[in-house]
């Protein structure tokens, strides 16, 4: 069973972070740093605000940081592209009768809104939510719960992931992983292709290879 990650992944949509991360801190006069990026990147909502929080010495509390996220990102989802050869891989993948779901830390009315838009949705059997299970991707435990939910063994998965800290997550779980280049994280691409057991800068490369990992 093949298993996605969206944001960076399936659709381009890790800048919109980057621009959400650097607004709310400059209002707070605070520059956008490696070290801060590193904090909250390919986390769970919550858990970026408790460390935003702290990190930053802010005296909101984490439930009015993520109210100002979601407020600059609001609609932003609506406008996201797919990456290259993603809609064609996929179309390959439920012809040769693969099953598909999405494994995603991100927000789930985020994810809904460009699944939908987009025409995604009947691709994958289900959306399986971090944010909702309140566990990272970087935890085993997360994909191994997503494979129970979706019936299937850990040894029977291929997850597709731009995070490093996610597929080895998944490895720990059992899963082959299979790494994907996305520009806002191309400092780890060579980390990333001595870890992953493949690893891809678009989905146009599988298909001109057949699709075979």
């Amino acid at each position: 069973m093949y298993l996605f990650d969206l944001d960076g992944v399936l659709i381009d949509s890790n800048g919109i972070w980057k621009g959400v991360d650097e607004t709310f801190l400059a209002r707070r006069g605070i520059p956008y740093s490696r070290a801060y990026y590193e904090g909250v990147a390919h986390t769970i909502f919550p858990k970026a605000a408790e460390f935003t929080k702290e990190f930053c010495g802010l005296s909101e509390s984490c439930e009015e940081i993520m109210a100002e996220w979601m407020e600059l990102a609001r609609g932003l989802y609506g406008q996201v592209a797919l990456k290259p050869g993603v809609r064609e891989f996929l179309e390959r993948c439920k012809s040769e009768g693969r099953r598909m779901a999405v494994v995603t830390s991100g927000v789930p009315e985020h994810c809904r809104e460009a699944l939908r838009r987009l025409r995604l949705e009947s691709y994958f059997e289900r959306v399986v939510f971090a944010h909702e299970l309140r566990v990272d991707k970087q935890s085993p435990e997360l994909w191994r719960t997503a494979a129970d939910l979706l019936g299937v063994r850990p040894e029977d998965c291929a997850v597709f992931d731009d995070s490093l800290l996610s597929c080895k997550g998944a490895r720990a779980a059992g899963m082959r992983v299979v790494g994907v280049y996305d520009a806002h994280f191309a400092d780890n691409e060579q980390e990333m292709r001595g870890f992953c057991d493949a690893y891809i800068h678009s989905f146009a490369e599988l298909l001109a290879g057949g699709g075979e990992l």
